[in-house]
């Protein structure tokens, strides 16, 4: 690994590196990163627990980059915008790792532009459609709760990359649940107008949380491994973020998650992926192999 940093290969470019022109536009993800495979550790295995992580961020950033030019005020486009970015550099190194991890050698240009929806293995509630305001913020308050419960367990990996990979969207994650708190509070507790559209979007995202703490076996055995963490051991804490954060909104907290069943993660997605993949992928696939 090139520095005494993890962080400063992460970030490491150069000038001469042209890339297809709908990905990043940047070097290597993991450039100068040393990915040696933990011992222990099946590569495929990881690259399978490090995809379905990198496509919850990335299809929730798509779900959340319609808000861009449709949001409530210009502040709130410029606000999602920037979690949308946050979460599309998270799912960059974690489908980077991927590609290292399985031997195929894949970027993450490949995972985002070259899979069909059905091979995604995200959270369904990732891709949840977009609804109105109130409901994306529900959302955003679930999604960001629990994931930041998962990578601050997960920055102690004994995988280095996903420990670095982790520590960093701690930071990132904090801001988005402070975000969707603030807005939790503003319309739950707001006007009559405003509480009950947070009343009905709560009754529309919560049947979905239950899936945030199915356990899929390839997180059983990263977790046996201390490579990645078992959602189930989230629900506790996530339970009490949510609850306490609806019942400072006025909004009565549902007494307990639903039953964790695997869905996404075993690629049974609802209706709503298929056309937010293709959007997603309209372009790339319509010039490929295009470069700037």
């Amino acid at each position: 690994m090139s520095g005494e940093n993890i962080f400063t290969g992460m970030v490491e470019e150069h000038e001469s590196d042209q890339r297809w022109a709908f990905g990043t536009g940047f070097t290597d993800a993991l450039a100068g990163v040393d990915t040696t495979l933990p011992e222990g550790v099946d590569g495929g295995a990881l690259a399978q627990y490090c995809q379905m992580l990198g496509d919850d961020a990335l299809v929730q950033a798509q779900r959340l980059s319609q808000w861009v030019t449709d949001a409530p005020e210009l502040e709130e486009e410029v606000a999602l915008a920037n979690i949308a970015l946050d979460l599309i550099g998270q799912a960059r190194l974690l489908l980077a790792r991927a590609g290292q991890a399985d031997g195929t050698g894949r970027d993450e240009d490949a995972f985002a532009y070259r899979r069909a929806a059905a091979q995604f293995r995200n959270v369904r509630l990732a891709a949840a459609p977009r609804g109105d305001f109130a409901r994306a913020i529900v959302t955003l308050l679930a999604l960001s709760s629990w994931r930041l419960a998962l990578m601050s367990r997960l920055s102690r990996s004994r995988d280095p990359v996903l420990a670095a990979i982790a520590a960093k969207a701690v930071n990132e994650l904090a801001y988005h649940r402070e975000y969707a708190v603030s807005w939790a509070l503003r319309l739950g507790d707001g006007t009559e107008y405003s509480h009950e559209r947070m009343v009905e979007a709560v009754a529309r995202v919560w049947p979905d949380t239950g899936e945030l703490f199915a356990t899929h076996p390839v997180e059983a055995r990263m977790a046996e491994l201390g490579v990645g963490v078992d959602p189930g051991s989230l629900s506790t804490e996530v339970h009490d973020v949510l609850a306490q954060v609806l019942g400072a909104a006025t909004l009565e907290t549902p007494t307990a998650l639903p039953e964790p069943v695997l869905a996404g993660r075993s690629g049974d997605h609802g209706p709503e992926l298929a056309p937010l993949v293709h959007q997603m992928q309209e372009v790339a696939r319509a010039h490929p192999e295009a470069t700037w």
